[in-house]
């Protein structure tokens, strides 16, 4: 079995995490990192980058494989927001959103915009690093489109204004493990399954 160390200490991401591993190629197993994550300021303007800083963080402090994740919404008609600021989307203005607030916000700025331009994907990057240095990247990526109001209970995030074409449904209306098969996430976390497999 090889463990992973996720840069994180939200166990329901490492849940997610290993809930995505155990339908993959080979024996990988994710874990929290002993001691807690250290602090790391996100300060990069990258998914990509945002991931490495945490991995080298974490990588740092902890023995064997470490892998950091940085990932979010990226919407068309509203140039790309809100990108690496998702989990932080309408700060400073608005402070202290939870997720239902920040779907809210997206919604409004979004009002008017027409069906056909309101594509949108989710993107997922993981960085994979070791003895305080990343050794590769893998992103992920899952295209559809922003509704003009909530479907599902499901999920977390913006999921529930979130319509996967190839499903007919948002990701918030799935059950978990379908929407595993499909996210950015699984995605990512297949091609590092593919590359520690490779090893």
């Amino acid at each position: 079995m090889i463990a992973i160390t996720v840069a994180t200490g939200n166990p329901g991401k490492a849940a997610e995490f290993n809930r995505i591993l155990e339908t993959l190629p080979g024996e990988l197993r994710a874990l929290l990192p002993e001691g807690g994550m250290p602090q790391v300021e996100e300060t990069a303007g990258s998914f990509e980058g945002n991931a490495r800083l945490k991995a080298e963080a974490l990588s740092r402090q902890v023995s064997g494989w470490v892998v950091a994740d940085d990932s979010g919404l990226e919407v068309d008609a509203l140039g790309g927001e809100p990108g690496v600021h998702s989990a932080r989307y309408g700060e400073p203005e608005h402070p202290g959103l939870d997720d239902a607030g920040r779907r809210r916000l997206l919604l409004e700025r979004m009002k008017g915009v027409p069906e056909p331009d309101r594509a949108a994907r989710f993107v997922c990057v993981l960085a994979l690093a070791r003895d305080g240095a990343v050794v590769e990247t893998f992103r992920g990526e899952c295209r559809g489109a922003i509704l003009a109001g909530e479907r599902g209970s499901g999920g977390f995030g913006y999921d529930p204004v979130f319509l996967f074409p190839g499903a007919g449904r948002t990701f918030a209306e799935m059950e978990p493990a379908e929407k595993d098969r499909y996210s950015h996430r699984g995605k990512a976390l297949w091609r590092l399954a593919a590359h520690l497999m490779a090893l």
